[in-house]
């Protein structure tokens, strides 16, 4: 079996692989294992309630959706059982329920139980059995809508190209993302930035074009990735008083304007994390009219559709349900 991505998905997928019997092969593009699970802040969560998943993804697919809903719990206790530690015991969020993980411990955990071939892109000419891993096609959204990359940079549509090729299909939100509002060019973003910098205060600020006018939602989402798909490249939070992102965001360089009013003005520029469509997958992570292969975390479209939820806990439960199916 060869696994092309070694992010959370990949990653998963080889360990539950090699515990039921498998010798997997994982290859990852990049020049280290861990994909953009490297570079979030590791919690892995499910929304507390179904109803409340299914009101904020409305276009998902119910049967993925109520697969990792129903079975993101044994997923972390499976997590648990490998060794990995968790930070917290549950989320912070009373509507979401979850573990958070050290990233770095996390991956460094998963990839000593498998071997990881670094730098080996997928060949053209793979043969299945296959597990798609790449972590979707954020990098091409980005450069195409003149987004900022808030991800790793090797993830640009390769399990997507793969599979279209062979007559795969795609879902729907094919445009859509899960983003952040993040510090405007020419602020200094750096990797281990990702997380501090994200401009999580868009409920209290009033959103503005470059040109002025007032664009803001009626009302903003508990997650704020409606505003990262609102805002584009480019766009000003305005808001009554500072706040540590805001500073946070002038330390790098980003753009914070003192305006007549006595309001302060804060560039911003959507980030790009993952892709929210993708390919279309079935309740066993296999790639609908692909026989033998799988397609894992954000490479299946589907799940978040239409609003947001978690690409780990994504992830995860797809990188398992992928192994346990090509048994």
């Amino acid at each position: 079996m060869l696994i092309a991505g070694a992010g959370m998905a990949g990653l998963v997928a080889a360990v539950r692989a090699r515990e039921l019997g498998l010798e997997p092969t994982v290859i990852e593009k990049g020049t280290r294992a861990g994909g953009s699970m490297l570079l979030s802040s590791g919690v892995i969560w499910r929304h507390l309630r179904w109803e409340d998943f299914r009101a904020d993804c409305p276009g998902g697919d119910e049967s993925l959706q109520r697969l990792v809903w129903e079975r993101l719990d044994d997923a972390l206790a499976w997590l648990v059982s490998l060794g990995a530690e968790p930070i917290w015991d549950d989320t912070e969020n009373p509507r979401t329920t979850g573990k958070r993980f050290d990233a770095h411990a996390l991956t460094e955990l998963l990839a000593s139980r498998v071997d990881v071939r670094l730098q080996t892109a997928l060949p053209p000419d793979a043969e299945p059995p296959v597990v798609l891993a790449t972590g979707g096609f954020g990098r091409r959204l980005a450069e195409e809508r003149g987004l900022l990359l808030r991800a790793n940079p090797w993830s640009a549509g390769d399990a997507l190209d793969w599979s279209l090729a062979r007559g795969a299909s795609i879902t729907a939100g094919m445009g859509e993302f899960y983003g952040r509002a993040m510090p405007a060019r020419p602020a200094r973003i750096h990797e281990e930035d990702f997380v501090r910098l994200a401009q999580l205060y868009g409920s209290e600020a009033r959103v503005l074009t470059d040109d002025g006018r007032d664009v803001t939602p009626r009302k903003v989402a508990w997650h704020e990735n409606d505003l990262a798909q609102l805002i584009g490249p480019s766009a000003w939070y305005v808001v009554e008083r500072t706040n540590d992102r805001i500073e946070a965001a002038r330390a790098v360089g980003g753009t914070v304007v003192a305006r007549n009013d006595g309001r302060l003005a804060v560039h911003v520029s959507a980030g790009v994390t993952h892709t929210i469509g993708g390919l279309l997958v079935d309740d066993h992570a296999r790639v609908v009219g692909l026989d033998g292969v799988w397609a894992a975390g954000v490479d299946a479209g589907g799940v978040a559709t239409g609003g947001y939820s978690s690409g780990l806990a994504q992830a995860l439960v797809l990188g398992l349900a992928a192994a346990e199916d090509a048994v």
